[in-house]
């Protein structure tokens, strides 16, 4: 088959799609921006760059990537594990965070966001390699569930250690994707989501109403509650940990259906170029404009889906339903924070939000989507 045939121009026009309101969207949100920078020629950089990067692993089998994915896993540790001793001059702390390395004349680098993409790799090549040597039972579920968790705490506990809870969140949110799909028996998965399920609520519950139990058993101290308590009544606390909420709401909310149009925003928010990019979309453009917005990523997932269901081997699926899990739970955690509907963490919104490493992490795991689409091979008896 000839490239044009093989190449997958839905992905292509998607990812064109996201180019367009990412540019649009951080051009307005540069005109009121606390930092002079040029948001829009920095990440068209990027995306230029990760079009070099898309380009190449375009033409990589997807099986490469799985002869690889411990290296690239060994790799990623290793540089969490430097990003922790490094000096400041290398790895400055930033807003409370050790999570990038600065380089000269480029930025900065986060190495989790390039972790997230090599773990995934890894988990598809664990859950192929187990399978293809067990068949489901319990003790061989439980063992391919340990193996799971094991490959995905590693990176989890250094990332924490930055700390950095809304990264960590995603890789937990990929681990639950590969559990999902591997093939563990649900009376395994079911009793372990239970118990999380109620941990985390005991957690919240405990956090409104008995916060010094929670500083004398756990040492977390009430004022570290805040993202908590800002979530659950914004207003109160808008003159503290409520702030960006309020102020994203309001943005949204001021849209109403139509928008109010390019560049006539007047609900002012800090970093609205990262975390809260969706709040500069729904303030101009309305109910309408961030449905369209919704609807590309329900576009793109739908599109990951059907490469994952058509793939050629079993390993390049689960790596898909890696990728998946990755971009929906960002979507979901990033526009579901801007309305209330879950609490505060900086995670961005993919494709749109500024950021080098963020987009660049994204791109890769783009890249790999296109592989897997463009090595697929349709047979008329079956494979």
């Amino acid at each position: 088959m000839k490239f044009e045939e093989r190449f997958d121009w839905q992905l292509f026009f998607i990812i064109c799609c996201f180019i367009a309101v990412s540019a649009v969207a951080l051009f307005s949100a540069q005109q009121s921006t606390q930092y002079n920078d040029n948001f829009v020629l920095k990440q068209l950089l990027w995306y230029g760059l990760g079009g070099v990067v898309i380009g190449f692993m375009l033409f990589v089998d997807p099986e490469d990537f799985k002869k690889i994915s411990w290296y690239l896993y060994a790799f990623g540790i290793l540089l969490l594990v430097v990003l922790i001793f490094a000096p400041p001059s290398i790895a400055p702390v930033i807003k409370g965070q050790k999570s990038w390395f600065v380089l000269p004349g480029l930025g900065s680098l986060q190495p989790a966001e390039l972790m997230k993409l090599f773990t995934i790799l890894v988990l598809g090549r664990i859950a192929v390699n187990h399978n293809a040597k067990h068949a489901s039972t319990f003790k061989a579920d439980l063992m391919l569930l340990l193996k799971l968790g094991a490959a995905t705490a590693l990176p989890l506990l250094l990332i924490m250690q930055q700390p950095d809870l809304g990264t960590g969140l995603v890789f937990i949110a990929i681990l639950a994707g590969f559990v999902l799909v591997s093939g563990v028996q649900w009376k395994i998965i079911l009793p372990i989501f239970t118990v999380i399920s109620a941990a985390g609520t005991g957690l919240i519950w405990l956090a409104i109403k008995a916060p010094q139990l929670l500083d004398k058993y756990l040492g977390v101290k009430e004022y570290q509650l805040g993202r908590i308590y800002s979530w659950f009544q914004p207003t109160k606390y808008e003159d503290s940990s409520g702030y960006h909420l309020v102020k994203a709401m309001r943005a949204i909310g001021s849209g109403q259906l139509y928008g109010k149009g390019f560049g006539e925003r007047e609900v002012y928010l800090p970093e609205a170029q990262t975390d809260f990019i969706f709040s500069i979309i729904a303030e101009e453009y309305g109910f309408l404009g961030s449905c369209i917005v919704i609807f590309l990523f329900f576009f793109l997932i739908y599109r990951f889906t059907t490469i994952a269901f058509k793939a050629n081997s079993h390993y390049s699926s689960y790596v898909m339903v890696g990728i998946i899990a990755m971009i929906a739970f960002h979507v979901f955690q990033n526009i579901g924070m801007s309305v209330q509907l879950l609490p505060i963490t900086g995670i961005p919104l993919p494709f749109i939000s500024y950021g080098g490493s963020a987009l660049l992490g994204n791109l890769m795991a783009l890249g790999i989507a296109f592989s897997i689409s463009y090595h697929h091979r349709t047979y008329m008896f079956g494979e």
